[in-house]
């Protein structure tokens, strides 16, 4: 699966002469074969790529990017196929989160911190500023809300693969609603709404261990910026103070190494949390940020890879 983000930091990696074995588990059961026991030293075993090969006990660090999900073999079909992929989630799923290393995050604390109910409370108990937020499926208390907290935005609760007739693929967009534009269409799922914040910059903030990287990003020119990589500036600047303390908790809250904190910069100067993303991207910035992310990334690796 391509993944500049992840290209990056292993040729960082390779620059520093660690060994590294890149596994999808997507490629299982076609292109990755798995032996692993459990001894009074723990898991051990091997597990090999069409490439690479690495011993279970020996792993040092692990970066969990986005993996593709579990696959039946092909020919295999109908419940037979589904049964393989649940053995297969939960037999290699299993062992390679239960490697004696440490995870840059590991794939449960990623789960768990990618529902956007949860990532909600925990920012407001962890101190960050939350825009009024509806969840529903029903279409008078949608309606009531945006007529509230008007203007008020839709967000889409999960970046889910969705492909027109012809196979081109589409995004739902951070997009602002009308309590018109409502119908019943809203009872069919759960929608989340939030009061729009009138923005003059949005905040990039990539945590890293112990280390945090604040990017301002200017010159969007629509609601949400991920629209206009190519139209917006993008200047790293010192973390607000402010912030400090309610980062450091919401990573503690769910366990996290790495976290990429969205927020809005409203006109008074006050910020606002819209999310923070477990697996973010960071290749898109120009290289001077992109590399400084980079090296962050290859120390949490290496570092835990060396001999204590």
């Amino acid at each position: 699966m391509d993944d500049t983000t992840a290209d990056l930091v292993i040729t960082e990696l390779h620059r520093r002469q660690v060994p590294v074995v890149r596994l999808d588990p997507g490629d299982f059961p076609e292109a990755v074969t798995v032996q692993a026991g459990v001894k009074d030293t723990g898991l051990t075993g091997i597990i090999r790529t069409a490439t690479r090969e690495a011993r279970l006990d020996r792993v040092r660090a692990v970066y969990w990017r986005r993996p593709r999900p579990y696959t039946a073999a092909p020919g295999v079909k109908g419940q037979d196929a589904r049964w393989c992929v649940e053995e297969a989630r939960y037999g290699l799923g299993g062992i390679l989160a239960s490697l004696p290393a440490h995870y840059v995050n590991h794939p449960w604390r990623n789960r768990s911190a990618e529902y956007k109910p949860a990532q909600l409370t925990a920012a407001v108990r962890c101190g960050f500023d939350v825009p009024p937020t509806l969840l529903t499926n029903d279409l008078d208390a949608a309606r009531e809300f945006v007529r509230e907290h008007g203007p008020a935005v839709y967000k889409p609760l999960r970046s889910t693969d969705y492909h027109d007739a012809r196979g081109q693929a589409l995004t739902v967009w951070v997009d602002e609603v009308d309590p018109h534009d409502l119908d019943e269409g809203i009872a069919q799922t759960v929608h989340l709404f939030q009061r729009r914040v009138r923005s003059v910059a949005d905040l990039r903030i990539t945590a890293v261990g112990e280390e945090v990287f604040t990017v301002r990003i200017d010159g969007s020119p629509g609601l949400d910026w991920r629209r206009h990589y190519d139209s917006l500036s993008y200047t790293l600047i010192d973390t607000p103070p402010a912030l400090a303390k309610p980062i450091r908790a919401y990573l503690d809250a769910f366990g996290l190494i790495f976290a990429a904190f969205d927020l809005g910069l409203d006109h008074e100067g006050r910020t606002w949390w819209y999310e923070a993303n477990p697996n973010g991207q960071f290749a898109w910035f120009p290289p001077a940020i992109t590399q400084r992310l980079v090296s962050a990334v290859a120390d949490q690796l290496h570092c835990a890879g060396e001999p204590s």
